[in-house]
C-alpha cells in the first residue's frame, strides 16, 4: 500500500475509535482532544494520496526521469531540476533519494555536456547534504567528491564552479570522512598544511576559501 494512503487509514482508524469513545467529538469540531495521539495528523503526503496527487517520491522520480530523458529539451530539464531542488530542501525527501535510486544518476549530470545542466546537478547535491550526516554519507559513497572539486577548480563556466564549491562546502561541514577525500582530491599545493577538524567552521571555511580563489584565478 503507498505509505501515504497507510498514514491515511490509520489516521482515520484512530479518529473513528475517538469518536466512539466520545461522540461529542464528532459534532463539535472545536472540541480539543487531549487524549489523543501527538503528532497523528496527516501529513502531506497522505494528503495527496487523498486528493490523488502524486507523491514527493513520485514527483523526484519524475524528475530526474526528465533529467536523464534524451527527449527533453534543456529548458525541461532546468525546470525538472528546480522541481527536484525544492522538493529535497525537505530532509526527509533528501534521504529518500538513496531508495529511490537518485544519486549516481545525479552524479553522472556533474560531466554532462552542458554547463546548465553540471550547476543544477552540483546545487542539488549541495542543497541534499545541507545539515543531513544521511545524504553527506551517500555523496561520498557515489564518489562524488573528486568530481566536485574537479569542477570547482577547473570547469570553464563560472556558475558551475561556484555550485561545486557549494556543495563541497555543504558535504564537508562536520562530517570528517568527507572532508578527508576532499583534502586528497585536492592538488598538493591547495591542502592544508596540518590535519582539520571537521566541526572546526573557521578551518573549514578557510579550507573553502582557499578553492573559491584557486577556482578564480583559474577561471578562462
Amino acid at each position: 500500500m503507498d505509505p501515504g494512503m497507510n498514514q491515511l487509514l490509520k489516521w482515520s482508524i484512530e479518529n473513528s475509535e475517538a469518536i466512539r469513545n466520545d461522540p461529542t467529538a464528532a459534532t463539535d469540531p472545536k472540541t480539543e482532544r487531549q487524549d489523543w495521539p501527538s503528532g497523528r495528523g496527516l501529513n502531506q503526503e497522505a494528503i495527496k494520496s487523498l486528493m490523488g496527487g502524486p507523491s514527493d517520491a513520485q514527483l523526484m522520480k519524475q524528475s530526474m526521469e526528465a533529467i536523464q530523458s534524451s527527449d527533453s529539451a534543456l529548458e525541461d530539464k532546468m525546470v525538472a531540476f528546480d522541481s527536484l531542488e525544492q522538493l529535497i530542501e525537505n530532509v526527509d525527501n533528501a534521504n529518500n533519494m538513496e531508495s529511490l535510486g537518485l544519486w549516481t544518476p545525479l552524479k553522472a549530470q556533474l560531466e554532462n555536456d552542458e554547463a546548465d545542466v553540471r550547476r543544477m546537478a552540483a546545487w542539488c547535491m549541495g542543497t541534499a547534504v545541507q545539515n543531513n550526516v544521511k545524504s553527506q554519507e551517500r555523496l561520498l559513497a557515489v564518489d562524488a567528491i573528486p568530481v566536485l572539486t574537479m569542477l570547482a577548480l577547473d570547469d570553464p563556466n563560472e556558475q558551475v564552479r561556484k555550485k561545486a564549491i557549494y556543495a563541497l562546502s555543504s558535504e564537508i561541514r562536520n562530517y570528517p570522512p568527507a572532508l578527508a577525500d576532499l583534502v586528497q582530491s585536492l592538488p598538493e599545493k591547495l591542502r592544508p598544511r596540518e590535519i582539520v577538524d571537521a566541526g572546526d567552521m573557521d578551518r573549514v571555511d578557510r579550507i573553502i576559501d582557499v578553492i573559491r580563489k584557486a577556482s578564480s584565478k583559474g577561471a578562462p
